[in-house]
C-alpha cells in the first residue's frame, strides 16, 4: 500500500469519517522530516513523513502533545494518528493555518500558566528525541543530577564521540562537577516544558491565538524554556514581559540561561558541527568564571 493511501485509511479510522485526499501539497517541515498538507474539500490535515524507523519519533511527539493539551494552558496541534507503510513512518495532526503575528502577551501568560501546572518529579514518563538526538528522560528528585547527567552529560560524551575533546571536554568535567554552584539559594519547581522552544516551534492562528508544536517534553526547570526563547530569538519583547509579570525569574536565572543553552548548543554541534564546538567551549568557559 503507498503511503498515500495509508494516509487515507489511517485518517478515516481514527476520525470515523472516510477521508480521501484530493490535493497534497509539500509544505515546510523543519530540518528532519518530509510534511505535506492534505485535504479532501473539507478537512485538512498536516502529515509528516520519515523513513519507517523513524516512527518512535512520531510516537513521542504525539504524547507529547497530548501533554501539552492535557495541561488546558496553551493551543497545540491534536495528533490524529501515526504508523507505517512502504517503508515510511508517518504521522498526522491537526492542521492550523499560522501567522507570523498574534498576541505575544497572551503566549507569555499561557507559558507561565503551563509551568505552573503541578508535576511530581523531574524527567518525563519515555524518552524522546531534540531535533534528531536522542534524549533520555530518567525520572528524578534532583534537578542538579538530571541536568548534570541527563542533559549536559549526555551531549559532552556525544561531543566526544564526536571528536570534540581538548578543552571543552576539561571544562565540561569541571563545570559538571560544580554544578550546585548555580543553585544556591534557588531550588526549581518541576514544570512541564516544551523543550525545543526556539522561535520556528510557535506560531498564531488567525485570530491572533498562540500555538506551540513541534516539542520536545520532559519536566524540568521552567528557565529551561525561557533560556531557549532567547537563544535564537524569534520572540516579542510583549511575551517576555507577560511571562515575567505572572511569573518572575530568579535573579540567578541570568546566568543559568547560559547553562541552559548549553545543552542545545552542544547539541547543534554534535548535529551540525561547524563552529558550535567552539560556542559550546566559550559558553563553558564564561560559566566556570562564575564560580572561580
Amino acid at each position: 500500500m503507498s503511503l498515500a493511501d495509508a494516509v487515507n485509511e489511517a485518517i478515516t479510522r481514527a476520525t470515523g469519517e472516510v477521508f480521501r485526499a484530493k490535493r497534497t501539497r509539500d509544505v515546510a517541515g523543519g530540518d528532519i522530516h518530509a510534511a505535506s498538507v492534505v485535504e479532501d474539500g473539507a478537512r485538512r490535515y498536516f502529515v509528516k513523513a520519515n523513513r519507517a524507523a523513524n516512527l518512535p519519533m512520531f510516537e513521542a511527539e504525539a504524547a507529547a502533545l497530548d501533554a501539552l493539551a492535557a495541561a488546558h494552558t496553551l493551543r497545540v496541534p491534536r495528533p490524529v494518528v501515526s504508523g507505517t507503510a512502504d517503508g515510511r513512518a508517518f504521522l498526522v495532526l491537526e492542521f492550523f493555518d499560522l501567522a507570523g503575528r498574534g498576541d505575544a502577551a497572551r503566549l507569555g501568560e499561557q507559558l507561565a500558566a503551563l509551568h505552573r501546572v503541578p508535576q511530581a518529579r523531574f524527567g518525563w514518563t519515555r524518552d524522546n528525541w531534540i531535533g534528531a538526538t536522542p534524549q533520555p528522560n530518567p525520572a528524578s528528585e534532583d534537578w542538579i543530577a538530571f541536568w548534570r547527567d541527563a542533559r549536559l552529560g549526555f551531549q559532552f560524551a556525544l561531543a566526544a564521540k564526536n571528536g570534540y575533546g581538548g578543552a571543552l571536554q576539561r571544562d565540561g568535567e569541571t563545570l559538571r562537577a560544580n554544578l550546585a554552584a548555580f543553585f544556591d539559594g534557588y531550588t526549581p519547581v518541576p514544570s512541564l516544558l516544551h523543550g525545543d522552544l526556539w522561535g520556528g516551534n510557535h506560531g498564531y492562528l488567525p485570530d491572533g491565538t498562540p500555538v506551540l508544536f513541534d516539542p520536545a517534553c520532559y519536566v524540568g526547570d521552567r528557565e529551561c524554556d525561557l533560556a531557549m526563547t532567547e537563544l535564537f530569538g524569534g520572540f516579542a519583547a510583549d511575551f517576555h514581559a507577560a511571562y515575567r509579570a505572572a511569573w518572575p525569574l530568579d535573579a540567578g536565572y541570568a546566568v543559568r540561561r547560559t547553562l541552559y543553552n548549553l545543552y542545545h548548543i552542544l547539541n547543534h554541534a554534535n548535529l551540525f558541527g561547524g563552529g558550535y564546538a567552539a560556542q559550546a567551549a566559550r559558553m563553558t568557559a564564561s560559566l566556570l568564571a562564575h564560580i572561580r
